[in-house]
This record gives C-alpha cells, sequence and structure tokens, in this order.
C-alpha cells in the first residue's frame, strides 16, 4: 500500500512537473508572442492613446477621418486582382488602395479593440497568401526591376512597407497557424524577391532600394527574423548594384569604387550633412516615408542602434531641409526630376514631421507645419504632436536664407535659396550648383528658379511625366522627360553649342559637380556663387546671384551674372524661362510666317522659335505681366547679340508637353564673356479697377564695367538718378582678402568677396 500512494505521488510530482514545464513554455511562448504592436505602434503607446481619447482634437480627428474611410471600404468587400496594369490601371490602383486600407485597419483594431478590423485584415492578407504564390513576374515587363502585384519592384515594396504595420497590429491575435501560413507563403517569399532575387532593385543607392530595405526589414522586425533584418541593414552580398550601368550582354555591373548597399549606405551616401537628399526634394519627399518609418521601428524595436543619431541625426536634418526646400504655400521647389504641386502637406511629410518632433527633441517649429497639414499619425508620434499642438507649444516655422550642400561629406556643390520679402510676398530664388543627383538628376548645372508670392516668376520645368494618370504611358516618365526636361536648355541655364551639359551622358554627368565658391547673407543684399569646370571640356562657367533690397525700389531686385571662360570662340545660350503676357520690348523683332524648331537635338527640337530680334544697343529690356504683378528684366548686351523668343511644344505630337514661353539671349563666336542682368518686381494691376500701377521698370540701364579672371564688376542706373556698382572677385572669396579694382579712373576698394557701392546723385 506504501508503494501504491509512493507510486502514485510519484506520478503527480511528475505530472505537476510537466504541466509547470508546459506552463512555463507557454508564459515564455506568449511573452514572445505578446510583445506586438511594437513596429509603429507600441503597448506602451497604444495604452497612452486611448487614456487620451476624446481630449486632443487634432488626434481625435484623425482618427475619426481615417475610420470613417476604412469603414466605407470595408462595406465593399475585399478585392485582391490577378495583377495586369501599369500606374493608374485598375489593378495597379486597387492592390495600392488595399495597402493603405490595410494599414489603418491595424491601427483601427489596436486603438478601438474593435475585432471587425483585425478580421479585416487577417481575410485580406489569407486572399493574398493564396494569391501570391501563383503570380510570376508581372505581364507589362517596363521595368529594370519588374515587380509581381505591380508593374515594379519599388510599388511591391510600398505595398510592404505598409502591410508589415499592418500585419504588426494583429500578429498576437492571429492563431499560430495563420501566422505561420502567411510567413511561410507570403511575407518571406515576398521578402526573398526584393531582395535576394532582385538585386538591381534592393543593392542600389537609390530612394527605389530605401523602399526595398526599408520593406524587408519592417516585416523581418514583425517576425523577429535576424537574417531579414540583417539583410535590410546591409544589403546582399556588400556589394551595390548601379541598374543605370550595364555591361555588354545587358547585365548589371557594379558601381565603381561602391561596396556599401542596404538601409546604412542609403542614409550615408546620398544624404549631405545638411539632410539634403541627391536626388532633389520631390524624391527626398518621396523616401523620407521608408527612411523615417523604417527609422521608427528600429527605434522602436532595437533602440541600442541609436538609428536617429546616425550620422550627426541626418535624418532629423533632413525633415527640416526639406522643410526649408518649400516656397511661400509649402510646395516644394522642382529640382531634377518633380511634379510641381507636391508639398508638405502630403502624406510623406506628415509622417515625417510627427516623427522628427518624436525622436528629435521636440522641436515647436514643427508643430506649426503640422497645423497646416491638419492630421497626424494614429501612433506614439501623432499623440506626441497633437497633444502639444493642443497644450500651445507651436512656434512660427520660418525658412530663412540658407545654403544646403550635396555630398555624402557635404563637398559636391549644393542649393543656394536667397529669401526676402514679407509674409505672405515672398521673394525665393533658387539657385542649383549640385552633383548630377543620380538617376533622376537634369542636365542643368548653376540653373535657378524665382517664384514670388508663392508662384513661379521664372521657372523651373520639372519633369515630363504624369503620375498616375494612365492615359499617358501608364503614369511613368515620358520619352520628353529625356528629350526634353532633363535637357540643359530647359532650364535658365548657360548652353555652349546648343548641346547639354556633359553632351546629356549620365555616366559623365554623374562623375562631376559644380562647386559653391561663396554664400553671403546680408540686410540689403544676399548673394550666393558657384562654378562648374567639368559641364563643357575646356569651359569655365561662374554665376553669382543676387537679392538686393535698396529703398530706391519697391521691391527686392535679382541681380544675375553669369561669366564664361573658354580656349576658343562658341555659341552661348542663355534662356528664362517665364509665365504671363508679354507687355513690352526695346528689341525690334520678326515673327516667322511659319513655325520651326530651334534645333534637332539636346532639347531644341521641342522649342518653337516665335520670333527673332538683332540687338542694336547696349542693353535688353522687356516687362511682363504675371499675376496682376508686372516684372521687368534687363541686361547688358553687345550690339548684334540675339534676343529670341521661345516656346515649347515643336516635335510632340501627343501634346506631352506644357506650352511654355520664354526667351533666350544669344552671344555668337564669342570666346570669354559674361551675361549680366537685372530681374524687377513693380507695380500692380487691378482687373476690376482697370487700373494699372507703376507698369514701368525703374532700371534705367545694365552694363558690364568690368570682366576679367580676378574680378567682375557691373553697373546699373535708377530712372530717377542713383547708380549702383558691384564688385566680384572671381579667384579669392576669402572674407578677410583685400581688393582693389580702377574702373574708369574711380579706384574701389573692398574686403571680401564681394562689395556692392551706392551713389545717391538723384535726378
Amino acid at each position: 500500500m506504501k508503494k501504491f500512494f509512493r507510486h502514485i505521488i510519484n506520478k503527480f510530482i511528475a505530472c505537476a512537473g510537466i504541466l509547470l514545464l508546459i506552463g512555463l513554455l507557454g508564459n515564455t511562448l506568449m511573452a514572445a508572442q505578446g510583445d506586438h504592436p511594437r513596429l509603429i505602434l507600441t503597448k506602451q503607446g497604444v495604452a497612452n492613446i486611448k487614456a487620451n481619447l476624446g481630449n486632443i482634437p487634432l488626434f481625435d480627428a484623425s482618427l475619426k477621418s481615417v475610420r470613417q474611410e476604412v469603414d466605407l471600404e470595408m462595406a465593399s468587400g475585399i478585392e485582391v486582382p490577378v495583377p495586369k496594369d501599369l500606374a493608374g490601371g485598375y489593378t495597379h490602383e486597387r492592390h495600392k488602395k488595399n495597402f493603405f486600407m490595410l494599414q489603418q485597419a491595424g491601427v483601427l483594431f489596436q486603438i478601438t479593440g474593435e475585432q471587425k478590423y483585425a478580421v479585416y485584415v487577417r481575410d485580406a492578407l489569407l486572399k493574398y497568401a493564396k494569391l501570391y504564390p501563383t503570380l510570376k513576374l508581372h505581364p507589362t515587363n517596363r521595368s529594370y526591376a519588374t515587380g509581381k502585384l505591380f508593374w515594379q519592384c519599388l510599388n511591391d515594396a510600398n505595398w510592404l512597407v505598409y502591410t508589415s504595420q499592418a500585419y504588426d497590429c494583429i500578429y498576437d491575435w492571429l492563431s499560430p497557424a495563420e501566422r505561420n501560413l502567411l510567413e511561410k507563403d507570403l511575407f518571406r517569399p515576398y521578402a526573398d524577391f526584393l531582395s535576394i532575387e532582385s538585386p538591381q532593385f534592393f543593392n542600389r543607392i537609390h530612394n527605389h532600394s530605401t523602399w526595398g530595405n526599408a520593406a524587408v526589414g519592417m516585416i523581418g522586425l514583425v517576425m523577429n527574423d535576424e537574417v531579414l533584418i540583417d539583410r535590410a541593414l546591409y544589403g546582399i552580398g556588400n556589394d551595390a548594384i548601379d541598374p543605370d550601368r550595364k555591361d555588354n550582354d545587358g547585365g548589371f555591373i557594379k558601381r565603381p569604387g561602391q561596396t556599401r548597399s542596404g538601409f546604412f549606405a542609403n542614409l550615408e551616401s546620398p544624404f549631405s550633412p545638411d539632410g539634403y537628399y541627391t536626388e532633389g526634394p520631390y524624391y527626398q519627399r518621396y523616401a523620407m516615408y521608408p527612411f523615417m518609418l523604417f527609422a521608427e521601428a528600429i527605434e522602436n524595436v532595437r533602440p541600442d542602434i541609436k538609428i536617429f543619431a546616425y550620422k550627426d541625426s541626418v535624418l532629423i536634418k533632413a525633415v527640416h531641409t526639406l522643410l526649408n526646400l518649400t516656397d511661400q504655400n509649402g510646395e516644394f521647389f522642382p529640382l531634377n526630376d518633380a511634379q510641381k504641386g507636391m508639398s508638405y502637406l502630403s502624406r510623406e511629410l506628415v509622417s515625417a514631421v510627427n516623427i522628427a518632433y518624436h525622436f528629435g527633441g521636440n522641436n515647436p517649429a514643427l508643430l506649426s507645419i503640422a497645423r497646416q497639414q491638419g492630421q497626424v499619425l494614429l501612433d506614439d508620434t501623432g499623440l506626441s504632436v497633437a497633444r502639444d499642438l493642443h497644450s500651445g507649444k507651436a512656434r512660427p516655422f520660418v525658412k530663412r536664407s540658407i545654403q544646403l550642400r550635396d555630398g555624402s561629406a557635404g563637398r559636391q556643390g549644393g542649393i543656394g535659396i536667397l529669401r526676402a520679402g514679407t509674409a505672405g510676398d515672398e521673394l525665393s530664388l533658387v539657385m542649383k550648383y549640385t552633383a548630377q543627383g543620380l538617376s533622376h538628376g537634369h542636365f542643368d548645372k548653376l540653373s535657378f528658379s524665382l517664384y514670388n508670392n508663392g508662384r513661379e516668376v521664372i521657372q523651373d520645368y520639372g519633369l515630363a511625366r504624369f503620375v498616375n494618370i494612365e492615359q499617358k504611358n501608364g503614369g511613368g516618365y515620358l520619352k520628353e522627360n529625356t528629350t526634353w526636361a532633363k535637357q540643359s536648355v530647359a532650364h535658365n541655364t548657360l548652353v555652349v553649342n546648343k548641346t547639354s551639359h556633359f553632351e546629356g551622358d549620365f555616366e559623365k554627368g554623374n562623375a562631376h559637380h559644380s562647386d559653391s565658391y561663396f554664400f553671403e547673407t546680408g540686410e540689403k543684399i544676399q548673394i550666393v556663387s558657384a562654378k562648374d569646370r567639368h559641364a563643357y571640356p575646356g569651359v569655365l562657367l561662374h554665376r553669382t546671384m543676387a537679392v538686393m533690397i535698396d529703398e530706391d525700389f519697391a521691391n527686392p531686385l535679382i541681380i544675375d551674372i553669369f561669366r564664361v571662360n573658354a580656349n576658343r570662340e562658341q555659341q552661348y545660350d542663355l534662356p528664362y524661362y517665364f509665365g504671363g503676357q508679354l507687355m513690352s520690348t526695346n528689341v525690334d523683332y520678326a515673327i516667322p510666317k511659319a513655325l520651326e524648331a530651334l534645333g534637332e537635338g539636346h532639347g531644341y527640337q521641342h522649342l518653337w522659335k516665335e520670333a527673332e530680334g538683332t540687338i542694336g544697343n547696349d542693353h535688353v529690356a522687356l516687362t511682363w505681366l504675371l499675376n496682376d504683378k508686372f516684372y521687368s528684366f534687363t541686361a547688358a548686351a553687345t550690339p548684334g547679340d540675339q534676343l529670341l523668343f521661345v516656346r515649347t511644344g515643336a516635335n510632340d505630337p501627343e501634346f506631352n508637353l506644357r506650352r511654355d514661353g520664354g526667351i533666350i539671349l544669344r552671344k555668337s563666336n564669342v570666346k570669354n564673356t559674361a551675361f549680366v542682368s537685372i530681374i524687377e518686381a513693380h507695380g500692380h494691376y487691378d482687373p476690376v479697377s482697370e487700373i494699372a500701377e507703376d507698369a514701368f521698370s525703374n532700371i534705367a540701364s545694365v552694363s558690364l564695367l568690368h570682366s576679367d579672371n580676378a574680378y567682375t564688376a557691373i553697373g546699373f542706373s535708377h530712372i530717377n538718378g542713383g547708380e549702383w556698382v558691384l564688385c566680384l572677385a572671381n579667384e579669392n572669396a576669402a572674407k578677410e582678402a583685400s581688393h582693389q579694382l580702377a574702373i574708369k579712373n574711380q579706384q574701389y576698394n573692398w574686403i571680401g568677396p564681394f562689395q556692392l557701392f551706392k551713389n545717391h546723385n538723384h535726378n
């Protein structure tokens, strides 16, 4: 009997031990599975959000808006079609809308606790898990990296960046079997396709690969897959592949000297120390979503990496830089490939501002941008922004004149932005002297654009593309982006012998950059100067632009000095593209009876020559009316120079180009010269009263007084008297350098790279 009871007791102990072990294992498994959400939303963040619901108006409004949108979408059912269309087509837009809705539904499940949102996400993901193994490459075959759900891997990566957030939100709610199915049939094959099966996409230094890195890394963080996380951070095989260069067999080859890839490489190489992204603000805006979201996920899951401190907090700087790369209305300056009208109201900048505020020291200036955006993310960062806005912590975001360096070390030129005027009537001059800008770069060394009151005065064309409009090449880039928009004559910069910079060759352009000469801002004059020695063999291009404020002029003046030194005589064209209606000019011109294209290539084939005149005196003057304001252009000239009136649209049978007008100043058979001009805003026209005020320019003359390798001096005068002389040192821009220049028996002495002299003699 004792043996029997001892046996029973031993069995009980053994069973208890097993039960205890099972319990411990169960607790361990629950701990491993119970730490979601952790990617963008966090468990603590969800608790904080729930505790504040109903108390923070902007967050509550954002939640209400998202909920209405998702509920409406859920009511229409789940559709996961077989892919077939390009951008703008039905299947493309359906899958695109799906990933937006999935991400938002996952967030709603966490915040509201309503299981209908989790069910929606699960059922949609299961449909994708059933479809994905059956997919081959997208049938369009139009991309260097063709996708499966979409026509290019880039959009496939978009899908996974958003959908990984949805999966994270329902991860703990799903059964182990459902998670296993989704990861085996969908997420791991999807991540492998974007990376090891598409190295020409994934191992690139480009905004495309940033999306790919973030997609693979974020799903890796959700699944706690160290292989995927490492692949996302450091690339595949530590070799970067450049899809813009191919071998003789059409295969992709490695970029010379480039040995790194992955997320860290895309943080390191394209960003300058100032946070400027070499592809330009339009694509910086687009890339900020994966940059900032993946960084937030890394910070939440792997805070030991200290991602927001990487490269002297370059991601936080990048957000502030992007905001500075906008006009008065918040629209990004259209540098390189860029669609006009894109602004910091975009979803990418909503997320970037929220994340930069939360992880970047709670800069109150960002709150004023968030107020204009009118929405916040439904996560920890959005709660921080909405709460502090409600608490009255916002301060104005003041955009000042600034130079933004290009290149990883900040040594590849840059962007100079000069601002003047008052709030509501700001004048912004943007001069570009950067590196090529990778595959989205244009051949526009030392180009500029000008904005007044948030509107273009002298415009950059931007890109030739109708994004997501199916009728225009499936929403993709048009051939005119290469034949026109990228070419030098499409920009406000100098063209030699009707040939684009670097002959329009990407390899040549990508190997060089312009150089900043000096950048100075003062109360009365702000000035930016840069040089380029590589755009044309044997030609030095040197442009200096200034914004001058003087009591004799109602508005700031724009001074433009473009100096050219060459080893032989050549033809020089300097275009200026302006909108509005021509009012008058002092040049006699002839209008051809039949329109002809201005040339046969390098963009000239797309320009109609509408009129042509030979300049007979020492300056060119013309005035135009734009947005009920008058603008005048006055330039020094040599008799025999030509003035051409041009308009885009030649050799454009599909009407892919806007019909924009402009002028070209042409100097022929010249070796060394300088173009000197002044742009003045003046007056106003009231179409109701039909009264024009101050409709004529106040500039009487503009002249080139001196120009050699050491110095340039220009002069200009007011119609009521008063003369100004601007002296520039062309070789020594040191602030402490002393200079002397004699002009017409008058000695000019100054210290530093430049000096503006004024004679107050008025009539």
